[in-house]
């Protein structure tokens, strides 16, 4: 059987590892692989074929449509008309949305997350060890496990 965790690059990988020594399995079953990060930013827009889940004009619609509706309302006691301040709500909606989207992503580096995986661990032992295998990653800080 084989174990396969996540785990970030800290210490806790290397007293998991020695852990799993101390407990009978030879250093042979181990296999310890980091992995590379992505070097470019991730995208800002969705193709038809990519989508990442992370939507770049729901915020701006949504407040286009806000200052529209107010634009066209306060718009019959105002000089223009509604239609005129509606369509002006709109599109400064649209732009005061996107701003503020473009410097939430700016400020979070589009994406990059604070817990990642950086090494995979791979072990393989007997299947009456899974139990205490299974414990000992865990209680090392282990991101993600599952056996094969």
């Amino acid at each position: 059987m084989f174990v396969i965790a996540t785990f970030e690059n800290s210490i806790y990988i290397e007293l998991a590892i020695t852990a799993l020594e101390q407990q009978g399995i030879s250093k042979e079953l181990i296999l310890a692989a980091p992995l590379d990060k992505r070097k470019e930013l991730r995208g800002l827009f969705d193709t038809i074929h990519k989508s990442d889940g992370f939507s770049l004009f729901d915020g701006p619609s949504i407040l286009g449509t806000c200052l529209m509706l107010l634009g066209a309302i306060y718009g019959y006691v105002l000089e223009w008309g509604p239609i005129l301040w509606g369509i002006i709500g709109a599109v400064s909606g649209l732009l005061l949305g996107f701003l503020l989207k473009m410097l939430i992503l700016r400020k979070n580096k589009r994406g990059s997350s604070k817990i990642t995986s950086e090494i995979v661990l791979m072990v393989r032992c007997e299947d009456h060890k899974w139990e205490q295998v299974e414990k000992l990653l865990w209680d090392h800080f282990a991101l993600g496990l599952t056996k094969i």
